[in-house]
């Protein structure tokens, strides 16, 4: 194993753990605006928003990795 295999592994991790908290809070704003108008409680929407935010940010996180481990055989 190349010593640079886990400076990639990691900018990997290091770019889904920076971008993924970003891409939840556009998912929440986004998917609490819209459910805003089908529910007329609020309660309804937060949980639904979050759920989605959530989702996003285990997606976004796992991506990272991903990138990362894929990084190596691509840069070798």
């Amino acid at each position: 194993m190349n010593p640079a295999d886990g400076a990639i592994f990691g900018i990997g991790a290091y770019i889904g753990l920076v971008f993924s908290p970003l891409a939840a809070l556009m998912v929440y704003l986004i998917t609490l605006n819209e459910y805003q108008r089908h529910y007329p409680d609020k309660k309804t929407p937060r949980k639904i928003a979050l759920q989605a935010a959530g989702f996003t940010v285990g997606a976004f996180i796992l991506l990272g990795f991903v990138i990362g481990y894929l990084l190596r055989f691509v840069i070798e």
